[in-house]
C-alpha cells in the first residue's frame, strides 16, 4: 500500500509534491446529482493558500483549482472528480543546500531510507503543499453534507490560548489573520508569532473543532470508531502531535459519577463529555476536538545534522516557510473531519433498508 488514498465510499486519492508541476487528486464516490458550488470550493483552498498575511510563509500561490472530470453542467455525475491545482511560485534552488542533508525533525531521512531516493525541493510530498488537495475534497465533502456544520479555529499559539470554559462566537474566526475568536487573545497571537518569526525560529499550537447538528448513527464498531477515522485523519496531518476528543485527557481526572452524561427524555444528554460520540457512533450532540501542532521544523537558524554519509554537518533553513501552522491549518482541519462525516454519511445510508 502506497497510503495516497483516504477513506472507503468517499475516497480520496491524491498526487503531487511541493515543487512539482501540480497538485491534485481523484474523489471518487460522490453521489450524481449533486450541484456543486465552486466558488466555495475556491474560498476554502483561498483560506488556505500561502502568503495570505504577515504571519505564513511568503510563497505566492492563487491555488486556483480546475476540474477535469466528473462534473457536467455544474452537477456531479457520479463518475470520479478529477482536479488540479498548478505550482506556480517553484523556487526550487532554495532547496538545493539540502541535496544529501537531513534536516532535523523532518522526514528528510525516513523518506531516504524507506526509498532510497527522494524529493528534496521543498520536501518533495511530505510538504504541507499535499494538502491543497484535501481541503479541494473537503470543501466537496461538505457540500454532501450541508446540514453538518463544522467550525474550526485557532486555541492555542505557545503559551497562549483560549478557555474551555467560555463559549466564543465562531463567526469571528475570519476576522483575524491567526483565526482565532478572542481578538484580545488574536493580538497577542500574532505578535507572539511575529516575534518568534524575527528570531528565526517557529512555535506551535492547537486547533479546536467544533461540529454541530451531527446525525445519529454515524460511524461504525469496532475498527471503524467514527473518533479512531477522526483521529486518523488529523494525524494524517502534517506537523500534528496529538487528538483528544470530548473530555480528553482532562476526562482521567473525573469520577465516574461526574463523567456520565445523564440523558434527558429528549435523547439528548446533560452533560457532554463523550464530545458527541458513545460506542464509536454519533449520538446527536455535538462533536468537539483537539489537534495538536508542532513548531514548525524548519528553523532560519544554525542546527547540526548530518548527511547521507552520517557525517555531522551545519545547517541552516531557507526559502519561505511557516513559522506558525496554525492559522493556515483550520482550512485542513475542517476539510479532514468532512471527508470523515461525509463517508461515515453515506455508510450509514446502506445500515438499514
Amino acid at each position: 500500500m502506497a497510503g495516497n488514498t483516504f477513506g472507503h465510499i468517499l475516497r480520496l486519492t491524491t498526487y503531487g509534491e511541493s515543487h512539482g508541476v501540480s497538485v491534485g487528486g481523484i474523489l471518487d464516490g460522490v453521489p450524481a446529482g449533486l450541484t456543486l458550488d465552486i466558488e466555495k470550493i475556491q474560498l476554502d483552498l483561498d483560506r488556505r493558500k500561502p502568503g495570505q498575511s504577515a504571519i505564513v510563509t511568503q510563497r505566492k500561490e492563487s491555488d486556483t483549482i480546475r476540474f477535469k472530470s466528473g462534473i457536467f453542467e455544474g452537477k456531479t455525475t457520479g463518475m470520479p472528480i478529477a482536479f488540479e491545482v498548478v505550482n506556480a511560485d517553484q523556487k526550487s534552488k532554495d532547496y538545493g543546500h539540502i541535496k544529501g542533508k537531513y534536516r532535523p525533525s523532518h522526514a528528510d531521512y525516513t523518506y531516504d531510507e524507506k526509498y532510497g531516493h527522494r524529493d528534496y525541493r521543498g520536501g518533495g510530498r511530505s510538504s504541507a503543499r499535499e494538502t491543497v488537495s484535501w481541503v479541494a475534497a473537503g470543501a466537496i465533502a461538505k457540500q454532501i453534507i450541508p446540514f453538518i456544520q463544522i467550525k474550526a479555529y485557532t486555541f492555542s499559539v505557545g503559551t497562549l490560548q483560549l478557555s474551555d470554559d467560555q463559549n466564543y462566537n465562531l463567526e469571528q474566526v475570519e476576522s483575524n489573520i491567526v483565526r482565532c475568536p478572542d481578538q484580545d487573545i488574536a493580538d497577542k497571537m500574532i505578535a507572539h508569532i511575529k516575534t518568534v518569526r524575527k528570531n528565526g525560529d517557529t512555535v506551535g499550537g492547537q486547533v479546536k473543532c467544533v461540529v454541530e447538528h451531527v446525525p445519529i448513527g454515524l460511524g461504525d464498531p469496532v475498527f471503524e470508531k467514527l473518533q479512531a477515522n477522526l483521529a486518523k485523519a488529523m494525524l494524517s496531518i502534517n506537523a500534528v502531535k496529538g487528538f483528544e476528543y470530548g473530555s480528553g485527557f482532562s476526562g482521567t481526572q473525573l469520577y465516574g459519577s461526574q463523567h456520565n452524561d445523564i440523558f434527558e427524555e429528549s435523547g439528548r444528554t446533560k452533560t457532554n463529555h463523550s464530545g458527541g460520540i458513545q460506542g464509536g457512533i454519533s449520538n446527536g450532540m455535538p462533536i468537539y476536538f483537539k489537534v495538536a501542532f508542532k513548531p514548525v521544523a524548519t528553523l532560519m537558524q544554525s542546527q547540526r545534522s548530518i548527511d547521507q554519509s552520517h557525517q555531522a554537518v551545519e545547517i541552516t533553513g531557507k526559502g519561505r516557510h511557516d513559522p506558525c501552522v496554525v492559522p493556515r491549518a483550520i482550512p485542513i482541519v475542517e476539510a479532514m473531519t468532512a471527508l470523515v462525516l461525509a463517508d461515515a454519511y453515506l455508510s450509514h445510508k446502506t445500515t438499514q433498508v
